[in-house]
């Protein structure tokens, strides 16, 4: 599973391209639909931030 705990180490490992699923959705709902965008933004700058 990716989320912002793994994504520097695929980044790392040489993924351009990484897919999440139940990370992105996690703590989300109808009623907080923000931290849908909140999820994704922390495993993109966890994989930007992932030393080249």
């Amino acid at each position: 599973g990716v989320d912002a705990t793994t994504a520097p180490l695929v980044a790392n490992a040489g993924a351009d391209v990484l897919v999440a699923g139940s990370a992105v959705f996690r703590g989300g709902s109808v009623e907080r639909p923000e931290v849908y965008g909140q999820n994704i933004r922390a495993i993109r700058e966890a994989a930007q931030g992932a030393p080249a």
